[in-house]
């Protein structure tokens, strides 16, 4: 009952400010009223410290509001103008990934969009392909879907086509860099 009394307190907040403002407001006035003398109107003027940090967090949330949309504009005027469209045509961009997964050769590689990708490891230096290495990666399709043969619909294979081009950085390779040369006893 009082998870549910403080789950609509903090929404009651989050979406009333003028409320907040108000309550906020009326808990620290400065004009003691007949019945009080000076003394309990200082103590009323200094906050408990609950008082003190919900002042702090409303302030700070007064000072972060996000830049909220007009309301006439339509969603492709959104999308349009949105960090996603800056991006431009993904294909042929070269990005870094990191190597998530390994099974067998095949390097399951992400590289911060809506599907990963799978490659192959290199024969030359394959060994530095660890699990947690950084890489680069040329992309070429963003999602592998096609029409297969038999189906009547467009069907994905739930990851991108890239080609990878090379090691940025390997923890098997900052491993060895830190143990020094191997000296082999005689």
């Amino acid at each position: 009952m009082a998870a549910l009394a403080a789950r609509r307190f903090s929404w009651l907040l989050a979406n009333r400010p003028n409320l907040v403002r108000l309550s906020a407001h009326r808990c620290c006035s400065d004009k003691p009223t007949d019945a009080e003398t000076p003394e309990e109107s200082t103590k009323q003027k200094k906050l408990s410290g609950f008082a003190q940090s919900f002042q702090r967090q409303f302030k700070s949330q007064e000072a972060a509001v996000p830049h909220t949309p007009a309301q006439d504009e339509s969603f492709a005027t959104l999308l349009r103008n949105s960090k996603f469209m800056d991006l431009g045509d993904p294909k042929g961009k070269i990005v870094s990934g990191y190597i998530y997964h390994i099974v067998g050769d095949d390097l399951y590689i992400d590289f911060g969009f809506k599907f990963p990708c799978v490659c192959i490891r290199p024969a030359r230096n394959g060994a530095a392909y660890v699990r947690g290495a950084k890489v680069r990666l040329r992309i070429n399709e963003l999602e592998l879907s096609t029409r297969f043969l038999g189906s009547e619909r467009d069907m994905t294979l739930l990851e991108a086509d890239c080609t990878l081009l090379g090691l940025i950085y390997s923890p098997a390779q900052a491993f060895q860099a830190s143990r020094g040369p191997s000296v082999v006893p005689l």
